[in-house]
């Protein structure tokens, strides 16, 4: 099909950047995102190891239908494992929230959230009431989590309209909710203003301060919207005083990461139209990507079809491991919406050595014009490069193994350390080779409804070693050589 554009995107994309990805979708158990206009969003994926066996599972919400987890068998085989029955989930993200060793699941949904308790060969159990989470009936849409102090993390659900309003869904947009550690488990409070947060995001921002990040739907908040930053510390929305003029978009994913090796992470925003990149400022503010870097991403690059695309999740990883962060968009019509393109393909952005990116999805085999929504960027089969995992709405869940000609190393950090924040969520890790520095924190949350609890991933482009400089959530700093090729575990000391 269209074997012209083909040719033309083969030619234009520089001699470096030369993708390859082999479809396997159809060796995965027959899964996708269903339901109705609850469900036009949503449709998270998480990836992460849940029998500590090095190679990580996919968990999968359903919408109307249940949740899924497809065990990893190894070489990107994968199976339908046993887990809680659970429908009417907008997405998953993985964490420990007990410092036990098992990865646990909080389940997004339409109604009460669930938390999964993992244990031992990826069993899962309801520990909603256990944890003492508060429940409501929201609709909630988006993630996040960060430690405050030893003990459990503080977490943050964003919800989308209030279904209960007879005026709705048009300027109802709920109130979000920050649960903090309680004697009696979790007690909730509301975080409001809320815009219809379709993704949220707890990390260092422009400033080098805990932020939260949250991403809004223009398309329900109507007036007097816009998206927001909420800082941690001083626990207030950040306003034009401080620099920040937040933008009004039809925000639905949040993607982080610093690009130019500063230590400041830029923040990629998924939208119905251009998918904004903001570029962290030295002076603690964010200023628009323009046009020429190659990252907004607005129209189908097909040709035939001029009306704006919908991006949903997005992620940056380094495809080709040349020490560049690549991105990828999952793309796809909110469900019949005349006003954006309906055969919307995802997008896979490769960034050149200038600075730049360029469109490489057709030539790479992961142009899928399916309704995508949550995605992820992993390494599957344990061979070092990132292989993609995508959910779609009403169509097949697919999966891709990265078949990409190498043109360099990697590295993967893994770091824990003793007391509740076990996975050491918050920390910064610096990884130097001759070529330059790259930079990324240990996160939960953002994405569109699914995140991974995986290694950090490095391409080392030609370096066989690195230096690996790590601050600890608690300011302490540590050093150590790595060589490339490999994951690197560090453990902090008692």
């Amino acid at each position: 099909m269209r074997p012209f554009l083909t040719l033309a995107l083969v030619a234009a994309l520089p001699a470096t950047a030369q993708p390859r990805f082999e479809d396997l979708s159809g060796t995965l158990p027959p899964h996708d995102y269903s339901g109705g206009w609850e469900h036009f969003v949503g449709g998270g994926v998480a990836v992460f190891d849940c029998d500590a066996d090095g190679q990580p599972e996919i968990a999968a919400a359903g919408g109307t239908a249940p949740a899924i987890l497809l065990h990893n068998d190894g070489e990107m085989a994968f199976s339908a494992a046993p887990f809680p029955e659970i429908s009417e989930t907008t997405g998953l993200y993985p964490l420990d929230l007990d410092a036990d060793g098992w990865l646990d699941l909080f389940v997004l949904r339409v109604g009460a959230n669930v938390v999964l308790k993992g244990g031992p060969g990826c069993a899962f159990e309801d520990a909603t009431a256990s944890f003492g989470l508060p429940t409501d009936d929201a609709w909630s849409t988006a993630f996040t989590a960060w430690w405050e102090e030893d003990g459990r993390p503080v977490l943050a659900v964003g919800n989308y309209v209030d279904r209960a309003d007879p005026e709705g869904p048009f300027g109802t947009c709920d109130d979000n909710a920050i649960l903090r550690p309680s004697a009696d488990g979790y007690a909730a409070e509301p975080l409001t203003p809320g815009f219809c947060a379709l993704s949220i995001l707890a990390a260092r921002d422009a400033r080098g301060r805990p932020t939260l990040r949250l991403s809004n739907d223009r398309h329900y908040y109507v007036r007097e919207g816009h998206e927001q930053m909420w800082d941690i510390g001083e626990r207030r929305f950040l306003t034009q005083a401080d620099g920040w003029d937040g933008p009004m978009l039809w925000g639905m994913g949040i993607a982080s990461r610093d690009l130019d090796g500063d230590g400041l992470a830029e923040v990629m925003l998924t939208s119905m139209g251009d998918q904004l990149l903001q570029i962290a400022q030295p002076d603690g503010t964010y200023a628009n990507a323009s046009y020429e870097m190659g990252t907004a991403a607005q129209r189908p690059y097909f040709g035939d079809d001029g009306r704006p695309s919908t991006g949903w999740h997005a992620e940056f990883g380094d495809v080709d491991l040349d020490g560049r962060p690549d991105l990828f968009i999952a793309k796809g019509n909110v469900d019949q919406m005349a006003t954006n393109a309906m055969e919307d393909p995802n997008d896979l952005l490769m960034q050149r050595p200038d600075g730049t990116f360029v469109q490489a999805a057709l030539e790479a085999g992961v142009a899928s014009v399916a309704r995508s929504r949550g995605a992820a960027l992993a390494d599957l089969d344990g061979d070092g490069d990132l292989d993609l995992v995508v959910v779609n709405r009403r169509a097949p869940m697919e999966l891709y193994r990265n078949v990409t000609e190498r043109t360099g190393h990697w590295l993967a950090v893994d770091l824990s350390q003793p007391g509740g924040n076990a996975r050491a969520v918050g920390a910064v890790v610096t990884v130097e080779t001759e070529a330059g520095r790259q930079v990324q924190e240990v996160t939960v949350g953002g994405g569109h409804a699914g995140g991974e609890a995986l290694p950090l991933h490095f391409g080392l482009g030609p370096a066989t070693e690195a230096r690996v400089t790590i601050d600890w959530p608690d300011g302490t700093r540590t050093e150590t050589e790595a060589a490339g090729d490999a994951v690197l575990h560090l453990a902090r000391d008692p």
